[in-house]
């Protein structure tokens, strides 16, 4: 069960509670699964019942006692503790394979992985100044937007708002307004070429100075642009590999055997689950605070934690293509997916070579 998998339950046994009056609440429109805190436990954790409890008009624990046999009762959770004030604490099924159900997630979505309705409804208008960093800020902000069902204009300080596209129509209304002002590029970034000129201006918090130097367009390890690109591009390369030997990929276990000391621990486990499954969550941070700077950021943490694993996904020497290298490729080619997914978002290409 992924974390977008597991809120839904969440959702679900809200509304189940709702329904059969045990709970007098506005059902909220999205759940938030996280890590446990301090004295938590399990895998994820929830603070919907301290949030619902003013509502409810009962205390938090007893929100949590509520909703935690339903819980319990769901597919692909094993327990569910109650902690602190009111923490719903989840442990999985050990039988299911959380990366097996996210690798399969992604596979069915694509590079829609990650979109949803948190915006749905909602126009905003960005007003920026005539400066190059704004400009791009603002379109990166329009592209993200729209993955969350919301809708933005831009409009220049003393203009009229231009016209974005989404979906063959055109969005002119003006909704909310909110102000982008990055910090100002120093100079003409221009000269990085499109690419990297996106990522120097994107990549930097908006109240950081971007640096506009030659260290974008090195193809070296201590450039994050270059291993996000890398990465996405490592991928590719390797679905081409696997088509020569005949074999392509396939959702699985990722380990031929447990007593195979040729599988090294990157291999037997990635830590690809948490990045990969962080993104949604990632794309709707950007969406509602305007923060394409999140997304740039949390590319780098995928690319970074898929690279030790690429090295395990084709077959080595006499080796012939198992079962768990199908299953390697698929979740290198699911990886693949959300790094030209977040990339293309931000308006930078996602390289087939490199």
């Amino acid at each position: 069960m992924t974390p977008v998998e597991l809120s839904r339950t969440v959702l679900h046994a809200v509304r189940c509670a709702v329904d059969e009056g045990q709970l007098s609440v506005v059902v909220p429109e999205r759940v938030v699964v996280s890590e446990p805190g301090a004295g938590g436990c399990g895998e994820y954790a929830t603070n919907v019942a301290l949030q619902l409890a003013r509502a409810a008009g009962k205390p938090p624990r007893t929100v949590a006692e509520i909703l935690r046999p339903r819980l319990i009762a769901a597919d692909g959770i094993e327990d569910v503790v109650v902690t602190g004030p009111g923490f719903l604490n989840f442990r999985l099924d050990r039988r299911a394979d959380p990366l097996l159900d996210l690798v399969r997630e992604i596979r069915g979505q694509g590079r829609r992985y990650g979109h949803g309705d948190a915006l749905a409804g909602q126009v905003l208008t960005l007003r920026v100044p005539y400066e190059v960093r704004a400009e791009v800020v603002a379109d990166a902000v329009v592209r993200i937007v729209a993955t969350q069902g919301g809708r933005a204009t831009v409009e220049h300080r003393g203009g009229r708002a231009t016209v974005q596209h989404h979906g063959g129509r055109a969005a002119v209304e003006h909704g909310e307004l909110v102000d982008l002002r990055p910090v100002p590029a120093p100079e003409d970034p221009a000269p990085l070429g499109p690419d990297a000129a996106r990522w120097a201006l994107l990549h930097p918090a908006p109240h950081d100075r971007p640096r506009i130097t030659a260290d974008h367009l090195v193809q070296r390890e201590g450039n994050p642009l270059f291993r996000v690109r890398y990465a996405h591009a490592r991928v590719r390369s390797l679905g081409r590999g696997a088509a020569r030997l005949g074999f392509a990929a396939e959702p699985g276990p990722l380990d031929a055997s447990e007593a195979d000391t040729a599988v090294t621990p990157a291999c037997r486990t990635p830590a690809l689950h948490t990045p990969l499954s962080d993104y949604p969550r990632i794309l709707t941070a950007a969406a509602t605070h305007r923060a394409p700077d999140r997304l740039a950021r949390h590319l780098v943490t995928v690319a970074d934690a898929v690279l030790p694993f690429l090295t395990c996904v084709l077959p080595i020497g006499e080796e012939k293509p198992s079962a768990a290298h199908r299953a390697r490729l698929a979740l290198a080619e699911a990886t693949g997916t959300v790094l030209a997914g977040g990339l293309s978002l931000l308006g930078i290409d996602a390289p087939e070579h490199l």
